[in-house]
């Protein structure tokens, strides 16, 4: 590269003075200064490249994009978004994530996506009671992609996260009338044959974006009350066998691997397989007790986007410092 002669470092200067510290517009630097505004836009460029202008971005309290783009390139996420919340307390957690969720699905929906969203997740309703709704038909189907039937003072979260969010984005809900968890593999295949059953599970290799939580071995409450979990000595032994974690009832370790068992027989929901084959399937937990649940769903690739706290975050990136250190 030709050095520049001082009466060009000057044009740049003057250019640069004038776009940044004046405020003038390309078109009126290029029609005062007599040059055109292509040459206006390659002199800002060499303006930064010569470091007469150096710019800097200045992070506003709550904002964490250099810890999120962390998580992006070691995982291969599309997006990451942590929550500026210390608060420990679980439900208030809930509720920071899940207002950021809305957001994020406010302002990345598509028309005519098919939207998959499991049941029985606390920080999925705490999205859908901050959404606010959209003002155009957008011509999407929203499936639930757990079953939803449990016990009948809990079964009214399942339904009501599928048909509320529907009715926020002004789509058209798909319910799984059927358990999450059934007593054999026998009555899942009978579940199975049902024409409504069939009318969601058939949409879940269609579906565009999947809205999942990340479970921990141990049932949160909401699930716990649902009825659709697995007895204390099934939950041993699926722990036993390497699980960390689960997403939609379907568990695996910390490396991120399906642990399959006989128990897999016995639930109804859109697999990890199909989950990872959405062209966004977004991760939607935090707090403490979730990180090997999340680093397993992380590493395994199960999702693509994350959305959770910064103390949950700090975590993460913990981990992968530790894993380089080990390297």
């Amino acid at each position: 590269m030709k050095k520049l002669s001082t009466e060009e470092y000057r044009l740049i200067a003057r250019v640069a003075y004038m776009y940044h510290t004046l405020g003038a517009k390309q078109t009126i630097i290029a029609e005062q200064l007599d040059i055109s505004q292509a040459t206006v836009s390659r002199l800002l460029k060499q303006a930064v490249q010569e470091g007469i202008v150096r710019v800097t971005v200045t992070m506003p309290t709550g904002a964490h994009a250099d810890m999120e783009s962390a998580l992006c390139d070691h995982y291969g996420l599309k997006a990451a978004i942590i929550v500026d919340c210390d608060d420990t307390d679980e439900t208030a957690l809930q509720h920071h994530i899940g207002s950021a969720a809305a957001f994020y699905l406010e302002t990345t929906l598509d028309a005519n996506e098919k939207i998959g969203i499991s049941s029985w997740s606390s920080t999925l309703l705490a999205m859908v009671n901050a959404m606010q709704p959209l003002t155009k038909p957008t011509h999407v189907q929203v499936i639930q992609i757990l079953g939803g039937v449990g016990n009948p003072s809990a079964e009214v979260y399942a339904s009501r996260l599928t048909e509320r969010l529907a009715g926020l984005v002004q789509g058209t809900p798909v319910f799984l009338p059927a358990p999450g968890v059934v007593r054999s593999s026998e009555m899942r295949e009978a579940l199975l044959i049902d024409q409504f059953v069939q009318q969601a599970v058939r949409l879940f290799d269609e579906i565009s974006l999947a809205l999942v939580g990340i479970g921990s071995v141990e049932p949160s409450r909401l699930l716990a009350s649902s009825g659709n979990v697995f007895s204390p000595e099934e939950l041993s032994a699926i722990s036993d066998a390497g699980a960390v974690g689960d997403i939609c009832l379907h568990f695996f370790d910390a490396q991120g691997q399906p642990v399959i068992t006989v128990y897999d027989e016995r639930v109804i929901s859109m697999s990890l397989q199909q989950l990872s084959k959405a062209r966004r399937s977004v991760g939607i937990a935090g707090g403490q007790r979730k990180i090997p649940a999340i680093l397993g769903a992380l590493r395994g690739g199960w999702i693509n986007v994350l959305i959770t706290d910064i103390r949950t975050a700090e975590g993460l990136l913990d981990a992968i410092r530790l894993y380089e250190t080990k390297g």
